[in-house]
C-alpha cells in the first residue's frame, strides 16, 4: 500500500456505506455508497471513492469531493444543496 496516501472511511459527514448523490452528467440515475475519501500527501489530491452504478451494478469509481452531495439532493441533473465539500452535514 502506498505510504503517501491517507484514506479515511469518514468525510464531511458521510461514512462508508451511506448514500450519496453524484453530479456528473454521464453517471445520470446511478445510486451511489461513499467509500472513503483519500488524500495524495506528496501533492495534496484529493478524490473520493464510491461504489455502485445502474441498477444490478457495482462499480467502484473515483471523484472530485466537490461532485458529492447529500443523498437524494440532485434532481434533473441540478443540485438543490450544496456539495458535501461544500456544507458538510454534521452529526447533532
Amino acid at each position: 500500500m502506498a505510504t503517501h496516501l491517507q484514506r479515511q472511511d469518514s468525510w464531511a459527514g458521510v461514512g462508508e456505506g451511506d448514500q450519496v448523490d453524484v453530479l456528473d452528467a454521464r453517471e445520470r440515475g446511478a445510486t451511489w455508497r461513499f467509500v472513503a475519501h483519500v488524500t495524495n500527501l506528496e501533492t495534496g489530491a484529493e478524490w473520493t471513492e464510491v461504489v455502485g452504478g445502474r441498477t444490478g451494478e457495482q462499480r467502484r469509481r473515483s471523484f472530485r469531493p466537490e461532485q458529492l452531495y447529500p443523498y437524494r439532493t440532485i434532481r434533473a441533473g441540478v443540485p438543490t444543496k450544496p456539495s458535501l465539500c461544500d456544507a458538510p452535514r454534521l452529526a447533532l
